[in-house]
């Protein structure tokens, strides 16, 4: 990193450290209007570095434990930042926060402004990233049950709830609609809104069940201007994005949501990426998809079907196509996991470290 981009990156992680008065919204990382990259509000260009904070090693939501053992959330918090975030994704769940459909819970957006506290005493941004189905079995049956229009409403309610309770916080970095949407080709069950399972967990949700002769794309922009809008009314300089899902052997489709379009809908593009070791041409071609006007970031990557040296290959050969990178944190720092012996935590030690001592920007 140069001397002025460190500079820049300082002041900018200052800024969230510092805080802001409860009433207005702070000022925020927002889009050069001359690049596709990311400003400080001083003006320092930024990049999103840091971890996914979707869940534990135990496999357990973050809802499911920040009440009860809230001094785990903050160590894990601390070593993030120790490892070299200066970004921290989170994924909020809509059993957590409505209680109806336009019934925010309080008790959960009070815990999420004491989050987002935490996040500027560390000097941490923050993706905040919802409507969250992913355990099954916690998806209240009402919300399954209602029609799009009706789930649309539910989800709008949703968004403002969040909004209207991050919107005093300096930590902000982005609102993240949901994690990867698709639109269906062809009409799905009643009730039945989730596709997959990964891990005991289901990250993939339809935005409607039904698209009824409506263009893919046309139905996931309709989607995305009416949630867009709804934060809007609560937090006017957000940043708002969506994580963008490739289908499978497809680099040219999104699960109906169309780069092109969305870039002329969102503030930036985020996409999931997980490049296969026999076929980086994949990976470079959803690359390649999704470059615009707009910053992308890939908020989804890790060395599954990939060496980690080659992964970071690929990634510093890509460097001028992302602006930023997130990958994994499940709550055990290095140290521990390599105390555990074992075959999975030697793997993740490994990239953890490889990480902490990547952090852009690099140029080729």
């Amino acid at each position: 990193m140069t001397r002025a981009g460190l500079l820049g990156l300082t002041v900018c992680l200052v800024t969230g450290i510092a805080g802001f008065p409860s009433e207005g919204t702070p000022p925020r990382i927002r889009v050069s209007p001359t690049g596709p990259i990311f400003l400080c509000p001083e003006g320092q260009p930024f990049h999103p570095w840091g971890f996914n904070y979707d869940r534990d090693h135990r496999g357990r939501l973050l809802e499911e434990y920040w009440e009860r053992e809230w001094d785990t959330v903050a160590a894990d918090f601390a070593e993030m930042k120790r490892l070299g975030a200066n970004t921290v994704r989170i994924h909020l769940q809509v059993a957590a926060f409505l209680k109806g459909p336009g019934e925010p819970d309080a008790t959960a957006l009070r815990r999420l402004r004491r989050l987002l506290r935490l996040a500027e005493r560390n000097g941490l941004f923050v993706d905040l990233t919802g409507l969250g189905c992913y355990r099954r079995t916690t998806v209240p049956a009402w919300y399954d049950a209602l029609s799009e229009s009706d789930r649309w409403r539910a989800q709008a309610t949703f968004w403002r709830a969040v909004a209207r309770t991050a919107r005093s916080s300096s930590a902000v970095f982005c609102y993240n609609l949901m994690n990867e949407p698709f639109v269906p080709a062809q009409p799905r069950p009643a009730g039945d809104w989730l596709a997959g399972e990964f891990g005991g967990f289901s990250y993939v949700q339809a935005v409607t069940r039904d698209p009824q002769g409506r263009p893919r794309a046309i139905v996931a922009r309709d989607w995305v201007r009416l949630l867009k809008q709804s934060i809007r009314a609560e937090d006017p300089q957000a940043l708002v994005t969506v994580g963008l899902l490739p289908e499978r052997r497809r680099t040219d489709s999104f699960s109906g949501f169309d780069p092109e379009m969305m870039s002329r809908e969102l503030d930036f593009l985020s996409v999931h990426l997980y490049p296969d070791e026999g076929r980086l041409s994949e990976a470079m071609e959803v690359l390649d998809a999704c470059r615009s006007d707009r910053p992308l970031v890939v908020e989804e990557i890790f060395p599954l079907h990939i060496r980690a040296e080659n992964l970071i290959r690929f990634m510093r050969e890509h460097a001028d196509q992302v602006a930023g990178w997130l990958t994994f944190y499940w709550g055990q720092p290095p140290e521990e996991l390599a105390a555990e012996g074992t075959f999975a935590g030697a793997i993740l030690h490994d990239w953890l470290v490889r990480w902490q001592l990547m952090k852009p920007p690099w140029r080729r």
